[in-house]
């Protein structure tokens, strides 16, 4: 119980800071100027903050992305979504995800994450998103299918991404329409193919390979993970 009661004490110090830090991210970025501004905002001791952000403005700009993970899940979660066909969630979800966003701090977040050192936590940032989609939809797959999935839909989340912060003529939602159609005949296209002969085939030939090929057993194995 005491475990938990510092989990969630952390966790609350950790949303302050994030949402304190919005604020500041405009004119300073993701830096160490703005989480000591965010930590003085928030209020949270800066000794717990240095616990909740060891690693300073990375761990800063992740916790403020999976936040919006986070949030777009619990969103998801509250919608009835029974209406709705499978692309129109993944739709959905895509733009519930954008809409929970700020522009100027994902403008803000790409130049941080464009660093070299910080490359590979902006690619673990994305495939995070993209399983955060995939599980708010209700997806089961732990073969390789699970990782196809996730590679598929980071490439369109990113192209959203882009085109929304270029958005002024509030095009962005048959945007994201516009690429989960494409993604959908390539699925249907991947399904006859599995079904020639020459699938059939491929299948028999490789299915040994992609039967070792399984899911992350747990949260931590994810790539980019925040360190807490």
């Amino acid at each position: 119980m005491a475990r938990k009661s510092e989990q969630d004490h952390m966790a609350k110090a950790r949303r302050a800071v994030i949402d304190a830090a919005v604020n500041h991210v405009m004119f300073d970025g993701w830096s160490d100027a703005t989480l000591k501004a965010a930590i003085a905002d928030s209020g949270v001791d800066p000794a717990l903050a240095k616990l909740a952000f060891p690693r300073g403005p990375l761990d800063l700009a992740l916790g403020s992305h999976y936040q919006g993970d986070t949030d777009m899940r619990a969103a998801m979660e509250a919608l009835d979504l029974s209406e709705m066909r499978y692309s129109e969630r993944v739709a959905k979800a895509i733009s519930l995800r954008l809409g929970l966003a700020d522009k100027e701090a994902v403008r803000r977040g790409m130049a941080f994450f464009a660093l070299p050192q910080n490359a590979g936590a902006g690619a673990g940032a994305l495939w995070h998103t993209a399983d955060a989609i995939w599980e708010s939809l209700g997806d089961t797959s732990r073969d390789y299918n699970w990782y196809t999935k996730r590679m598929t839909l980071s490439a369109v989340y990113s192209a959203c991404v882009l085109f929304w912060l270029g958005d002024e003529a509030g095009e962005t939602e048959a945007f994201i329409a516009r690429r989960i159609a494409n993604v959908m005949r390539f699925e249907e296209t991947k399904a006859k193919f599995r079904n020639s002969p020459l699938g059939q085939q491929f299948s028999t030939t490789f299915g040994r390979l992609f039967a070792h090929i399984k899911a992350p057993e747990a949260p931590d194995d994810l790539p980019g993970k925040l360190h807490q």
